[in-house]
C-alpha cells in the first residue's frame, strides 16, 4: 500500500495529526513548534502558526471546525482560529508536558492531559481558560478523551491504568485496567458503547464503556503501541507504534483489515478523516494520507 498524498513541510518530527470536522484540512504538530494546516485533497499548506515556543506533542480540532488547540512541552496550551491562524488564548495551566487534548462534544470545554513533571488532568473553558477542575489520581497522563455525549472523559497513564470518570465534576470514577506497563493511548468510540487503550507490552484492549469489562485483546504488534483511532462508524480501530506499522482491525473480533507499512520510524499519530474515507499517520517530518 502507497500513500494517497505525502505532506512535506515541517523541519521537525511531527508528533500530532487531526482532521477538521468536515474532512478537509488537516492539522499537524511537530518538534519544530509549528502546526501546519493541509488541503486534505491537494497537501497544500496554506497556515503555520508559529505561537509556541517549546516542543509540540498534541493538536485537536473543536467539533464545529472554528479552532484548533495545540499544546507543548512547555506545559503551554494555545487555542487559536483555524481560518486565520489568530492566537485566542494561552493557557498556563499545566507544569509541563501537555499530551494529550480532547475538546468536549458541545466545544465549550477542553480536557489536556499532562506527562511527566505534571501527571494531571486539567478540565476547563477552552475561550476563557478558567479551570473547573483537576484530576490527580494518575501518574503520566496520556490520551484523554470526551465520551460521544459529553457526559465522561477517559485517560490513560504511564502507571499502567486506564479511568473514566464524570466530564463536569470529576467523580465517579471507573477503572478499566490496573498494570505495570504503561498506557500510551486511548480513546473513546463515536458511538459511545467502547473504549479502546494500548501501550508498552504491544497489546490494545477494547473495553466495554459502562462496566469496563474487556471484550478484545489485540496483539498484532510487535512493539509498544503508541497511537490509536477509530472509524466514525466504530467497527475499526487504527493502531500504530514503535514497529513502524499502521494496522487496521475490526473492535469486536480482533481480525486485521488493513496494514500499512509506509513508515521507516516508529509511528506517533494517527487519525481517520470523519467522513471515513482516508487515516492520516505520522512518523518522521511527514504526515501520510492513506485508504484504509
Amino acid at each position: 500500500m502507497i500513500p494517497v498524498f505525502m505532506y512535506r513541510g515541517h523541519n521537525d518530527k511531527v508528533f500530532a495529526v487531526a482532521w477538521s470536522p468536515d474532512s478537509v484540512r488537516v492539522a499537524s504538530a511537530s518538534r519544530d513548534r509549528t502546526v501546519h494546516l493541509w488541503n486534505a485533497r491537494t497537501g497544500q499548506a496554506y497556515i503555520a502558526y508559529r505561537e509556541h515556543s517549546s516542543y509540540l506533542l498534541c493538536v485537536a480540532w473543536s467539533p464545529d471546525g472554528s479552532y484548533i488547540a495545540s499544546g507543548d512541552t512547555g506545559g503551554v496550551v494555545q487555542i487559536w482560529e483555524a481560518s486565520t491562524g489568530e492566537n485566542v488564548l494561552s493557557y498556563h495551566g499545566h507544569l509541563r508536558f501537555v499530551r494529550s487534548l480532547g475538546w468536549s462534544p458541545g466545544g465549550i470545554y477542553l480536557a489536556s492531559g499532562s506527562d511527566f513533571g505534571d501527571s494531571t488532568v486539567q478540565v476547563w473553558s477552552a475561550l476563557s481558560g478558567v479551570l473547573h477542575y483537576t484530576h490527580k489520581q494518575q501518574y503520566r497522563i496520556f490520551g484523554v478523551s470526551w465520551s460521544p455525549d459529553g457526559r465522561r472523559i477517559v485517560s490513560g497513564s504511564f502507571d499502567g491504568s486506564v479511568q473514566s470518570w464524570d466530564a463536569m465534576s470529576g467523580n465517579n470514577v471507573i477503572q478499566y485496567r490496573i498494570l505495570t506497563s504503561p498506557i500510551y493511548a486511548t480513546a473513546w468510540s463515536p458511538d459511545g458503547a467502547l473504549i479502546v487503550s494500548g501501550g508498552e507490552d504491544a497489546t490494545i484492549q477494547i473495553w466495554e464503556a459502562k462496566t469496563g469489562d474487556c471484550i478484545c485483546q489485540y496483539e498484532r504488534h510487535k512493539n509498544a503501541v503508541k497511537t490509536l483511532a477509530w472509524s466514525p462508524d466504530s467497527k475499526y480501530v487504527t493502531s500504530g507504534g514503535d514497529d513502524t506499522t499502521v494496522q487496521v482491525w475490526e473492535a469486536m473480533t480482533g481480525k486485521l483489515a488493513t496494514i500499512y507499512e509506509g513508515h521507516t520510524n516508529w509511528v506517533r499519530a494517527v487519525a481517520w478523516s470523519p467522513d471515513g474515507q482516508y487515516v492520516a499517520s505520522t512518523s518522521d517530518e511527514t504526515v501520510h494520507i492513506w485508504r484504509p
